[in-house]
């Protein structure tokens, strides 16, 4: 061969070889200009590179599938990035949006991910930063949602949730839509289901709605839970901590240990993890040991997560959830009861007889089938649930129900399909959207007692409704929001006796069962107009369906028959006009509401027994957020929100409901300082206002939750360091004042067992890893 051909060879291999692997220079920056390190890239599920501290990034283009990668990072949103001509290009710059902007899109509202802006509907959104920060303070999310949910009543420190309602009216909670409320008879056990740490954002639709069915007269709480990730990877965090008293230590030490795995391979994704929590003796400001009526004094939670998914295509998957929630109080102490108004009732050295209180278990499984591409554009979600839940209530030696002493529990298994649609469609040029399908649920709730008498009889409820919802830009920035449910309801009932209230069986009466249906319509329509972020108005009208409470109308039957007693069901009408704001760094969000019902539920103390009151009610309120950023250091904020209802009777005359309904006023407010990126500060206050709505009675008491509210004011701390991208420290400071009060529930409830203080000063030392 000639020796300038033999000379020239290797030049030509070199030169074809770079053809063949060109390579494409990527810079990724935040919105401020700044580059994302560490900022992962990946096309179909492999990953081709990573980001230097500059946030570049080199790759090959024969590593580019399709022409679209998927850049991933740490506080940001990802973002799926498709090349027009990828052969041409050289150095191409991707901005990445911080992850707070996720807020912005909704499930719950509409069962499909839309745009906060598009829905005519108040809604508070909880980010995954937000409830870590949150859970730094305290981990029940009972206090997590009552110190931030405008419209939701403050945490009761107690095991339950009485008196947390949402705008004056009960509360659907959901887990990714698995319903765990319990309304054919409320155990009040349903916003303590799992563990925060398996929770990926907190979706709050506030309103009556019925878009999930019976209970929601109030709004939804919908757990949406963690997340695979969606490139190849394996990632995990793992949270120790203890809890503790550091003013009155002794006895008050907690912990928490928990483990979450998640990861993807290919088009197999899955989150394993569980936690469990250890709650010492509370003590309140003074050192005190706290009252232990439902308390959470020496008790434990327990959560198992699984969540398993597979791809079969990009528009078809299969996913399967698993979760198990559990939650006793171990009690080392017994109630000495105070006196109400006067001082409060204490724990004392003792063993509390009966089991265990509190909910020994909850099972949520749920199998997802999902196909995006289902005649063309139409996205298909069919899902399969289990819920199997119950709670124990605490042990009493007498009661006003039964005669004797001892301790019931509520059953609940509810079964249900879900099958929803969603099509796009244009109408005279106008996008528009339909999302239709059917819910079957079934429900059997009863409540007994340990020792084998039934104190509520089995309720086996089949529902069967189908839905429509009409999306319609009716003007350009003008959106429609339509809808209609049908709900056709049946409970069974068998034949049951009543609780005898006295020796001998006296009190007990037999009530021959029988079938209780319920059909009704409910409607729902909306108008938002979202062009200037300056002024975003909403006008609704909406309606929930609720068998609210039919275990108590049962348990306390007068009449023979279930024909004889008033089982109608709670239709509740929800009217409501708002507008959010956006303008420089300041953001702002009003809603006013009127909340209607031609029967109510508020329970009321007769003789002794909380009786379901059916007049008419309306409850109405208004609530305001605000925040304002002024640097990206420093953010402050704050809410208030107030709800008032009352009920009419047949002579017109008007009473107002009680505290086990209507909460007093709250406002929030915070400062969040960054002053590295590696801390994280913020202070927060919580304070619930007065409301003296009620006389005393002729035996010169308060009736049940009837009692006068004043005043509290809480101040707490949460801080976090982080020494890496891997370890982190965080410090919660609850009670930071270390303030002496009386909760909200204890005050109204205005009955001496329940007249409890709330726990002092504690805090909560957590250290996190992550890889």
């Amino acid at each position: 061969m000639n020796s300038k051909l033999l000379f020239l060879l290797p030049l030509f291999v070199l030169f074809t070889v770079n053809l063949n692997a060109q390579s494409l220079r990527l810079k990724i920056e935040n919105e401020s200009k700044k580059p994302v390190a560490n900022a992962s890239i990946s096309s179909n599920n492999k990953i081709i590179g990573t980001t230097n501290l500059s946030g570049e990034a080199s790759i090959l283009n024969a590593e580019i599938e399709n022409n679209t990668i998927l850049i991933s990072a740490p506080d940001f949103q990802s973002l799926s990035y498709i090349f027009t001509d990828l052969e041409e290009q050289n150095t191409v710059t991707i901005v990445l949006n911080k992850e707070t902007q996720l807020d912005e899109v909704v499930i719950t509202a509409g069962r499909k991910q839309e745009n906060i802006n598009t829905i005519p509907s108040s809604i508070t959104i909880m980010s995954r930063k937000e409830i870590e920060q949150q859970s730094s303070i305290n981990s029940n999310l009972s206090s997590i949602l009552g110190n931030v949910i405008p419209g939701l009543g403050t945490a009761t420190n107690k095991a339950t949730n009485s008196g947390q309602t949402l705008r004056g009216r009960q509360v659907l909670v959901l887990l990714d839509g698995i319903p765990q409320s319990t309304p054919l008879m409320n155990g009040a056990r349903d916003i303590r289901t799992i563990d925060a740490n398996a929770i990926e954002r907190i979706e709050v639709i506030k309103g009556a709605t019925s878009i999930y069915g019976n209970g929601s007269g109030g709004g939804i709480i919908n757990y949406i839970t963690k997340k695979s990730p969606l490139n190849n990877s394996f990632q995990g965090v793992t949270t120790v901590g203890t809890t503790f008293n550091p003013l009155h230590s002794k006895e008050t030490f907690g912990y928490r240990v928990s483990q979450f795995f998640n990861g993807r391979k290919d088009k197999f994704s899955y989150v394993l993890g569980g936690s469990y929590d250890a709650t010492g003796l509370q003590r309140d400001a003074k050192g005190v040991a706290l009252g232990q009526t439902d308390g959470l004094s020496n008790s434990y939670q327990a959560n198992t997560f699984a969540k398993l998914g597979y791809d079969f295509t990009e528009n078809t998957s299969l996913n399967l959830l698993y979760n198990f929630y559990g939650s006793t109080q171990e009690a080392k102490y017994i109630s000495q009861a105070g006196v109400y108004g006067q001082a409060p009732t204490i724990g004392v050295r003792g063993t509390e007889p009966g089991k265990k209180a509190g909910t020994p278990y909850n099972h949520n499984f749920m199998l997802t089938f999902s196909k995006n591409n289902l005649f063309e554009t139409t996205q298909l979600d069919v899902s399969a649930y289990l819920n199997s839940f119950q709670s124990m209530n605490r042990y009493v030696a007498s009661a006003s129900g039964w005669y004797g002493p001892g301790q019931t529990m509520i059953n609940s298994d509810k079964k249900g399909i879900r099958i929803n649609l969603n099509t796009p469609f244009t109408i005279a040029s106008l996008p528009s959207e339909i999302t239709y399908g059917i819910d079957v649920l079934n429900d059997v709730t009863f409540q007994d007692l340990v020792d084998g008498r039934v104190y509520i009889p089995k309720m086996n409820m089949v529902n069967i409704a189908p839905y429509a919802q009409l999306k319609m830009d009716v003007l350009e920035n003008l959106i429609f929001k339509g809808g209609i449910r049908y709900e056709n309801a049946t409970v069974r009932v068998k034949d049951y006796n009543t609780l005898a209230t006295g020796e001998g069986n006296v009190g007990s009466i037999f009530v021959e069962g029988g079938k209780i249906p319920y059909n009704a319509t409910m409607f729902n329509a909306g108008l938002r107009f979202n062009k200037y972020e300056v002024f975003n108005p909403f006008v609704s009208f909406s309606q929930a369906f609720a068998i609210n409470e039919l275990g108590r109308i049962l348990r306390r039957a007068d009449e023979n028959t279930i024909e004889s007693l008033e089982t109608d069901p709670i239709i509740t009408n929800n009217y409501e006009a708002g507008f959010s704001s956006k303008f420089y760094n300041f953001n702002l969000t009003a809603a006013y509401y009127i909340s209607t019902s031609k029967l109510g539920a508020n329970l009321v103390d007769v003789g002794g027994y909380l009786v379901a009151q059916r007049e008419p009610e309306k409850v109405h309120g208004y609530e305001i957020t605000l925040d304002y950023r002024f640097s990206n250091k420093l953010n402050v904020g704050g809410s208030y929100s107030y709800v008032e209802g009352k009920a009419e009777f047949d002579d017109g005359s008007k009473v107002y409901l009680n505290g086990s309904r209507i909460a007093p006023p709250k406002a929030t407010g915070f400062v969040t300082y960054k002053p590295t990126s590696d801390w994280n500060l913020q202070l927060s206050w919580v304070n619930t206002g007065c409301r003296d709505r009620f006389e005393l009675n002729s035996s010169g008491r308060y009736n049940n939750s009837e009692g006068p509210i004043s005043t509290v004011n809480l101040v707490n701390f949460a801080g976090s360091y982080s020494f890496n991208e891997n370890w982190s420290l965080n410090l919660g400071v609850e009670n930071l004042l270390n303030n002496y009060y009386y909760p909200t529930v204890s005050q109204y409830r205005a009955l001496p067992a329940e007249y409890v203080l709330g726990s002092g000063m504690t805090t909560t030392l957590n250290l996190r890893y992550k890889f």
